[in-house]
């Protein structure tokens, strides 16, 4: 368990949109224990040492060595690093699991293999399994004798996963079941030996199992990827298989919660593996650009790539902020049980956290690899130079666990039904905000001061302006709301900044105040910079988002309020963003 979740308050999931945190609150890397350092290390040396040299080889397809790379990060813990020692594992916290999530990112291909055995072949069976089934699978997974599978997703039925058409049907002696269908873009297809599929019961009632390869499971060819060309992936056509009824997942009809609480894991997993990626990127970016002249100086020297360094670097670090405040709050809230179920149920309460990180890091990990190829020029478009792998790999991460577009309106539709349950006191806190547009006068802006007091300020009108797009929209659509796919992007984009503006603030008021001024000063450069940005990209957001759904007196009384809520007078971006690009020429690597 984590020294700090026992420091720190559960909050309620989504809670933020409508409460203050203070530093104390949130989870940091600098709250990393010696443990996280030393499991961060220890995975870090394994792919650099053993897994990137040999990614040509992966390339090729040669899954004999992906089977003995795997068991070699199993033999490290890597694997069975959330599973319980009496099935095979160590036992750990989720922070140390998006640790290591977060240096396996720095090979995409193995990361794709790597998070298919560990994270979503693994966790519905720790989950969901039988006693009989844990122990018989969870061992052999987490030491790699096993390589393991997910097939939900087919031809038909991709976000919309509870249209597959695969059916499952009960033997007449009711021992087991008899499994028929087609599944597409399985990673791990080629090799793997046990698969999690979801199929129909009796055609209609979608559920979970643990299929073992046989007679009648086979895969397809490999499919010709734009990136992650390491990683296998295939298509798995079952013909009368048979599993055993112990190895039903869970409850029959109850496949959709497993599916979209192991999503849910993996979108934060895959956030750090982003955030990974990005940081490898951005150090062999000022590497080369140190390397590289033009003109007789070092293209590091020249303004324009000083830009792409440091937003490079701003969004690295506030992603990383964004992502182990998430898990933080994760860990605080189950750090008083063992019991996998209540774990799964925390993890359940901040899905919308989740699909933040997710659409917010394979966004940043896209922009910092393109930015890669250019600083690395023409030859950022040969692939014997790093970028242009980069560049493949990571388009793949905006698909991966529910589209960036599905995770979108997923962000404000999980947080108007937690606010319908009674979950959350979204609805009230909307209204009241709303009364307040209404009557200017009653609007309140604050000024504090202290540290980052003004970025605080408009992180808080972020979160204002957030529930004033919602309000509008539960009042004008109310129940249709789902079907307003442009409303719900517009909103979830500005509830995304808002998040990671505060995530940002929270982290480096912490750095100061544990760390002092001076080593926090490049931090409040990067807060200052993003929090600038992002208050333009809210102000243009919600007036298009408003703009959709108002019109008249009511509109420019919305548009009034919104001008009062990202008043801001902008900054010297130019020479912070030197000042951060700077810190990492000199050192030469991504140093934050």
């Amino acid at each position: 368990m984590s020294a700090v979740a026992e420091e720190q308050k559960i909050v309620t999931g989504g809670s933020f949109l409508i409460e203050e945190s203070t530093p104390k609150d949130v989870f940091t890397p600098e709250d990393f224990t010696e443990e996280h350092h030393m499991i961060a290390d220890t995975t870090r040396q394994f792919i650099d040492a053993e897994v990137r040299p040999r990614i040509p080889e992966l390339e090729k397809h040669d899954w004999n060595l992906a089977r003995e790379l795997v068991r070699k990060g199993a033999e490290l813990g890597l694997i069975g690093a959330n599973v319980p020692e009496e099935y095979g594992g160590l036992g750990l916290d989720q922070t140390s699991s998006a640790i290591i999530a977060e240096m396996i990112g720095r090979t995409a291909s193995f990361a794709t293999t790597f998070g298919a055995q560990g994270g979503i072949g693994l966790l519905p069976i720790l989950y969901f399994g039988t006693e009989e089934a844990k122990k018989k699978y969870l061992p052999k997974i987490s030491s790699g004798e096993m390589i393991a599978a997910y097939a939900l997703t087919e031809a038909g039925s991709g976000s919309d996963a509870l249209a597959a058409k695969a059916t499952a049907r009960l033997s007449a002696d009711g021992t087991h079941y008899i499994l028929n269908g087609e599944k597409m873009w399985i990673t791990n297809g080629g090799f793997a030996d046990v698969f999690v599929v979801f199929a129909k019961v009796d055609g209609d009632k979608f559920s979970g199992f643990i299929v073992e390869r046989q007679e009648g499971l086979t895969n397809g060819a490999e499919e010709h990827k734009m990136g992650i060309k390491g990683s296998s992936t295939t298509a798995l056509v079952l013909s009368d298989v048979k599993t055993p009824v112990e190895n039903l997942l869970g409850e029959v009809g109850k496949g959709a919660k497993i599916a979209f609480n192991i999503l849910n894991i993996g979108r934060f997993k895959l956030g750090a593996m982003c955030n990974g990626g990005m940081k490898l990127a951005l150090h062999d970016s000022v590497r080369y650009a140190n390397e590289r002249h033009q003109f007789g100086k070092p293209i590091s020297s020249f303004g324009a790539i000083k830009a792409k360094l440091a937003e490079m670097a701003i969004k690295t670090w506030v992603g990383e902020a964004m992502v182990y405040r998430t898990i933080g709050m994760i860990e605080t809230a189950t750090r008083d049980t063992s019991d996998p179920q209540a774990k799964l149920r925390a993890i359940e309460e901040y899905a919308a956290e989740c699909s933040i990180v997710k659409v917010a890091l394979s966004e940043y990990c896209n922009f910092v690899v393109d930015e890669m190829v250019q600083i690395y020029g023409g030859y950022g478009y040969s692939a014997d130079y790093p970028a242009e792998k980069a560049y493949r790999d990571a388009r793949i991460n905006r698909i991966f666990e529910g589209t960036s577009e599905i995770n979108r309106m997923l962000v404000p539709g999980m947080l108007m039904k937690r606010a319908m349950s009674g979950k959350l006191a979204l609805l009230p806190a909307a209204q009241k905000l709303m009364d307040e547009v209404l009557s200017p006068s009653m609007l309140s802006l604050d000024e504090d001061e202290g540290v980052l007091a003004n970025e605080m300020r408009l992180a808080q009108n972020a979160k204002k302006v957030a529930l004033m797009v919602l309000g509008t929209a539960a009042q004008k659509y109310m129940m249709e709301l789902s079907d307003q796919q442009e409303i719900l992007m517009g909103a979830a984009d500005i509830i995304t900044d808002a998040y990671a503006m505060e995530s940002a603030i929270l982290r480096a008021q912490k750095l100061h105040a544990t760390k002092g001024e001076q080593a926090a000063t490049r931090y409040l450069d990067i807060v200052q910079v993003f929090s600038n940005d992002a208050v333009e990209r809210i102000e243009a957001n919600a007036k298009n988002t408003l703009a959709a759904m108002s019109e008249g007196d009511e509109l420019r009384t919305q548009l009034a309020a919104l001008r009062r809520f990202t008043k801001n007078t902008p900054m010297n971006t130019v020479a912070a963003r030197q000042r951060i690009a700077d810190v990492m020429i000199k050192s030469n690597k991504y140093t934050y």
